[in-house]
């Protein structure tokens, strides 16, 4: 599933100081493509193309539950606080909770980025 969004100015009640300027940004139209997905091959390969791994928050676990599971970035913030975990372990959490990843392959400008998002699969349209 893809989502466009423009970047242009929306209605005034939702970005109100945007709007007052509109002029000036309808020169510099941003379009940004966000895709989500539930399949695994395909949360496993970008995450992989990107060096992440997946983890779990430390202490937010339990004696019955991993806890808070996210997608680990080398050099990021966060190796702190996240532990390591199979992908399989991940993916049983990710079904358990019935979660969809939203992401993005790329920036604005062509650059490849990490964005990503674990959302309930009741808020993907």
């Amino acid at each position: 599933m893809t989502d466009v969004w423009l970047g242009t100015p929306r209605q005034s009640a939702d970005f109100p100081a945007i709007d007052m300027h509109a002029d000036r940004y309808m020169a510099s139209q941003i379009v940004h493509v966000t895709n989500s997905t539930t399949d695994h091959n395909q949360i496993r390969k970008w995450a992989e193309e990107r060096g992440a791994k997946p983890a779990c928050v430390r202490g937010t676990a339990d004696h019955n539950d991993i806890g808070v599971i996210r997608l680990d970035f080398p050099g990021f913030t966060g190796e702190d606080k996240l532990q390591p975990m199979s992908w399989d372990d991940w993916f049983d959490k990710f079904e358990e909770r019935k979660l969809a990843l939203i992401y993005q392959d790329e920036t604005a400008g062509g650059q490849k980025t990490n964005f990503n998002k674990l959302v309930s699969r009741e808020n993907v349209v």
